[in-house]
């Protein structure tokens, strides 16, 4: 098993987190938490690729002739872009109301906010 992509996926989100820590701007902070998504893309990836493993489709072999990649993590796959592009959109949907009703997209000077 290669350690490359868990290395990648690692550094994707190292940076969104990072990027996500430091940001002074609620869009950008919401760029950042889709790119910690990307990471889980990469990961996922890198757990469903087999070398020399072809498309699961049984039609023409015989199941076990020769080795398939795993359909559960190509799904998983598929299901975690959708839910990423769900969340990004609500996230901002709600920066665009929080600017309309407080005037800023900066944190720190959303004082009603605070507890």
């Amino acid at each position: 098993m290669h350690v490359l992509p868990y290395l990648v996926a690692a550094w994707v989100f190292l940076a969104g987190a990072y990027g996500l820590a430091t940001s002074r701007n609620l869009i950008h902070a919401v760029g950042c938490l889709s790119v910690c998504q990307a990471a889980t893309y990469v990961l996922l990836l890198a757990v469903g690729y087999r070398d020399g493993a072809t498309a699961p489709v049984f039609s023409d072999m015989a199941p076990g002739t020769r080795p398939v990649v795993d359909p559960v993590v190509q799904a998983l796959a598929l299901t975690d872009v959708v839910v990423g592009a769900t969340v990004t959109a609500l996230l901002l949907a709600l920066v665009v109301q929080v600017a309309k009703r407080h005037g800023t997209v900066d944190p720190d000077e959303l004082t009603e906010l605070r507890g």
